[in-house]
C-alpha cells in the first residue's frame, strides 16, 4: 500500500560556473565592468536575447553586448524568466532580455553601471 506521505523534494540549483577570462577575446573585454554572461541565442523576431547569468541583473541596469561586429550599449528594458517578465534575476539564471539590434550568439555582455539614468 503506497504512503500518503509525499516527499518534498528540494530543487538545489547547480553553482554557477564562471567564465576564465581566457575564453574571451581581447576585443570583447571591458575592464572594470562584471561580466555577465554569453549570449545563448538570438530571436530576431522578438527582438530578445537569451543569457545564462554570471551575476544578478534587473531592470533599468545598463548593459554593453560586444563581440566581433558588435558594439550594442542599453538599458534593460524588458527581461523574462521562465516565460515571465520579472524586476531583476539571480545569477545562475537563464533570462531573454530585450535588445534594440541584432547580436551574435556568443557575444560577451557586461554591465557597465548599475542604474541608467
Amino acid at each position: 500500500m503506497p504512503s500518503s506521505k509525499s516527499a518534498k523534494k528540494t530543487r538545489r540549483t547547480p553553482p554557477v560556473r564562471r567564465t576564465p577570462v581566457s575564453r574571451i577575446s581581447p576585443d570583447e573585454q571591458i575592464v572594470g565592468a562584471p561580466f555577465l554572461g554569453k549570449v545563448r541565442a538570438y530571436d530576431a523576431k522578438k527582438g530578445g536575447m537569451t543569457i545564462r547569468l554570471e551575476e544578478s541583473i534587473s531592470t533599468g541596469d545598463a548593459v554593453r553586448v560586444k563581440g566581433r561586429e558588435t558594439d550594442l550599449s542599453q538599458r534593460v528594458e524588458r527581461l523574462c524568466v521562465g516565460g515571465r517578465c520579472v524586476q531583476s534575476a539571480l545569477s545562475g539564471e537563464t533570462v531573454v532580455c530585450a535588445v534594440a539590434d541584432r547580436v551574435r550568439v556568443g557575444d560577451a555582455v557586461y554591465k557597465v553601471r548599475g542604474r541608467a539614468a
